[in-house]
């Protein structure tokens, strides 16, 4: 990998070169030199401890992320800047892996200690876990629907931070996070105000259930309040560390946001609510999309997420006015974690890599030295990383006759699948699959727990709900409605979509075979409990429906995996590939506009 340290030389050369044309110069004593802040922004993590493996017909083996290149990575840029690095994570730290799932985050928390992060904020999957034990939701008046997450916030040897936070009874941040909502520390002489924030939409992208005593107020108004305390406090400069983020296409050139879109961009659009110069820096997340621009003079970064890479900002301020220099602010946006790179070109990112034919590995070097992983990582992995694969080679008596992919943006096979095993394992009428609950596609072949795990992560439970004809359609007007561009997959139904993201988006909903839904017939429909609880902007449906039409109960005991299992036991071990064909689109197929800053 190619070091970034040329960079940091241009860096003081030009920090010399500037003093050298200033009028302090003609005195006998130079000015002093800036201090330097490295701030490190880490994202949506999801609990990958574990390196993302590519295997190329080659033979070759090449790794990219992981606890242990994370903590390599960091010491570099440490030793880089002795005391002068903030290391600070975007949210969503945990769901997302059968190793930080079986623990409910504690292996991510104490990979985080060992790194010494210094704040996190707090994501929208932070509430998944429920109570403390295997239950993803509260059952009895003593489950602590927050038990899991008050347990990791107790672990953390650093802040979780959540300044737009509330406690619903009271309107003030909860105790139990143990701080308001930021942190005050001082780099070299420096004082950083640090102040979390958690995207409003949380109560629909985590089990509602456990959230239902929290609001979350607006971002703008939140971090305005916090960076005029942690400015009255003393603080010389302020950073954000949000989860909420947006989307960058173009890298090269941080002061060119045209690249940068707007359909789905919180964090941008707080920047532009609030006056300049309320924070000096963004560390963002949620979106798991590449940023590392300038936006209103404000560098954002953030990565694609996964553990992957990392971001950094370099902020330098003068120790006698204590003023950041903004015009010496640099960013280093998705910087890969690498064991090994391609000698020629200095990177491992497995896409790249497939496309050349003479590809020669090489250990990778940061910063001038060589990265290899932290053995006292590997070494407080281990425990944790043994349970994982005695669970995930636990046969299932199920396979695939061949792959099956997932998708977001459009109709996929085994988002069909999905929904077709909801559906038999209710004997609903149809069935209803958000694809952001499934993470992972399946391999073709014998099926372990581990591939079912990876495909769906989260503890969602089999539910249905009985609506009219009229409520079905309402429903799947809001599941769509929202501008980014889901596809829900269904079974039992036929859908025509606007081809372009947005309200109005659906254009139709028929039973299959074109059969017309009957506005005041009742259907009844299986989701995963996530949608029934209002998950995904469906509250304005589920949320009225009188408790005898909303079975929240797990139907049959069963989670989504143990649902996909059945279904493919009952088809004789062989998990039956779904056509595609069940969504339509109306309109001329092109590239839909999309609003860029």
């Amino acid at each position: 990998m190619r070091s970034p340290r040329p960079f940091l030389l241009a860096l003081a050369t030009c920090a010399a070169a500037c003093a050298s044309t200033s009028p302090s110069a003609t005195s006998s004593t130079p000015p002093p030199a800036p201090v330097r802040i490295t701030v490190v922004g880490l994202n949506d993590f999801h609990g990958h401890v574990e390196p993302h493996v590519n295997r190329f017909g080659t033979g070759q083996v090449v790794e990219q992320g992981g606890a242990a290149m994370l903590s390599s990575y960091v010491a570099r840029l440490r030793a880089d800047n002795p005391g002068g690095v903030l290391v600070l994570d975007g949210g969503d730290m945990f769901q997302g892996t059968l190793a930080s799932n079986l623990t409910e985050g504690a292996i991510v928390v104490d990979v985080y200690n060992h790194v010494q992060v210094t704040a996190a904020a707090l994501g929208n999957h932070e509430f998944d876990y429920g109570p403390v034990g295997p239950a993803p939701m509260a059952s009895g008046s003593g489950d602590d629907p927050l038990g899991a997450l008050k347990a990791r916030v107790k672990q953390a040897r650093f802040p979780m931070l959540s300044a737009n936070l509330r406690d619903a009874a009271t309107g003030k941040i909860p105790e139990w996070l143990g701080n308001d909502g930021t942190h005050l520390v001082t780099v070299n002489g420096i004082r950083v105000g640090l102040v979390g924030l958690t995207t409003e939409e949380t109560p629909l992208v985590t089990n509602p259930a456990n959230v239902d005593t929290l609001r979350f107020a607006p971002l703008a108004s939140s971090v305005l309040e916090a960076s005029r305390s942690l400015r009255q406090r003393g603080a010389d400069v302020v950073v954000a560390v949000a989860h909420a983020g947006g989307k960058c296409g173009d890298l090269s050139n941080p002061r060119d946001t045209s690249s940068c879109e707007r359909g789905d961009a919180e964090i941008l659009d707080m920047l532009e609510a609030v006056p300049p110069g309320t924070v000096d820096a963004v560390v963002a997340g949620h979106t798991h999309q590449t940023m590392g621009h300038f936006f209103g003079g404000v560098p954002v970064i953030e990565t694609n997420g996964l553990g992957r890479s990392l971001g950094v900002v370099e902020l330098f301020v003068d120790p006698v006015s204590r003023k950041l220099q903004p015009a010496l602010t640099r960013i280093q946006a998705a910087i890969p974690l690498c064991a090994q790179v391609d000698s020629v070109h200095g990177d491992c990112d497995a896409r790249s890599l497939r496309t050349r034919s003479d590809v020669k590995l090489a250990p990778a070097t940061f910063l001038g030295a060589p990265v290899p992983p932290d053995a006292a990582v590997t070494q407080l992995l281990a425990p944790t990383l043994a349970e994982v694969e005695a669970a995930q080679r636990r046969g299932l008596g199920v396979s695939c006759a061949s792959p099956m992919s997932r998708g977001f943006l459009e109709e996929s096979v085994l988002g069909n699948l999905m929904a077709d095993a909801l559906r038999e394992a209710a004997g609903a009428d149809a069935a209803l699959m958000n694809p952001g609950g499934i993470r992972a596609d399946l391999p073709g072949g014998a099926l372990s727990f581990g591939h079912v795990y990876q495909a769906l992560p989260f503890d969602n439970t089999v539910a249905v709900l009985t609506l009219t004809g009229a409520e079905l359609k309402r429903l799947l007007e809001l599941a769509h409605a929202v501008d980014k561009g889901a596809v829900f997959a269904v079974s039992g139904l036929e859908l025509t979509l606007a081809r372009c993201p947005g309200p109005g988006r659906l254009q139709a909903a028929t039973l299959e075979g074109g059969k017309p839904l009957v506005p005041e017939r009742t259907y009844r429909l299986a989701v995963p409990d996530f949608l029934a609880r209002g998950g995904d902007g469906l509250d304005g449906v589920t949320k009225p429906l009188p408790p005898e039409r909303a079975e929240l109960a797990p139907f049959r005991g069963m989670d989504l995996r143990e649902a996909l299992i059945s279904y493919g036991r009952t088809h004789g071990g062989v998990l039956p590939k779904p056509a595609l064909g069940r969504v339509r689109y109306s309109g001329v197929a092109g590239t839909c506009p999309t609003a860029a800053r």
